[in-house]
């Protein structure tokens, strides 16, 4: 008797344990065999070992970290307060009718602006300082949060709020156990689309308007063609992104664990 082959097993892509590094790995390795040939002009691209070297000298001279100690609260302040904002104004169009289309108006209305073209307006609003670089984040993070958090609620089954409506379960009870869990997943992809507007945001508003940050330190080294420490601030920014993706990964695994 024959065995029956299983036929329906879905689409399930895995991940392939090191094959993201090992890419990465062997690009840096052919960029570096180009560089060294001379196929790559290293005037305009530094080869990785050049790029390598200048991040050591910036380590060691604690230049690196006095910028990173600028840009980081920025990006976590300006992030933060976005989400929360969004998050918020996200579920308030998703559960009340009242709230929907005025709401969804002005949203309309007002993400389809560059966020970047409106940071000297921030300037001459709150000034040089902080404060105009933590709103530029927080404009640019909250109108995403608030689409993903709407679209995530729109997603929920209808049939599971009805059903913990027969229960009896209160609003406060519906929104904890059936809403807020349905909408995650959703929510959690728009955090990894904010974080990657933050961290855009976060280097036009140094490159306007700030002396210190890893922004205004690629924007100085460009000015001076110094291209070893330009490609070295962008490596920076490459890095910061990746962090921030591997815990919004684990971040996925932990709250995600139901499914």
């Amino acid at each position: 008797m024959r065995e029956v082959v299983l036929r329906a097993k879905g689409f399930a892509p895995r991940d392939i344990p090191f094959a993201g590094a090992a890419t990465l790995v062997g690009v840096l390795l052919g960029w570096q065999t180009l560089a060294s040939l001379g196929w790559i002009s290293t005037k305009f691209l530094p080869a990785p070992l050049s790029i390598i070297q200048a991040l050591l000298t910036l380590g060691r001279s604690g230049e690196l970290w006095l910028h990173l100690a600028a840009s980081l609260p920025r990006l976590a302040w300006g992030w933060a307060a976005g989400t929360v904002a969004g998050l918020v104004v996200g579920l308030l169009l998703g559960l009340f009718t009242l709230a929907r289309a005025p709401g969804m108006a002005i949203v309309s209305a007002l993400f389809p602006i560059p966020k970047i073209a409106l940071v000297p307006l921030f300037i001459i609003w709150f000034g040089i300082g902080e404060g105009s670089k933590v709103i530029t984040l927080a404009f640019g993070v909250f109108f995403p949060t608030v689409i993903n958090t709407l679209a995530g609620v729109d997603g929920v089954p209808r049939g599971l709020i009805r059903m913990g409506q027969s229960f009896s379960l209160s609003r406060a009870a519906i929104l904890a156990k059936i809403v807020l869990p349905g909408a995650l997943p959703a929510i959690l992809a728009g955090f990894r689309i904010t974080t990657s507007t933050a961290i855009i945001l976060l280097v036009a508003a140094e490159m306007i308007g700030a002396e210190k940050g890893i922004g205004a330190f690629v924007l100085s080294a460009g000015n001076l063609y110094d291209t070893d420490n330009l490609m070295a601030g962008i490596v920076v920014l490459s890095l910061i992104g990746l962090t921030v993706s591997w815990v919004l990964g684990r971040l996925e695994a932990w709250l995600l664990a139901w499914r």
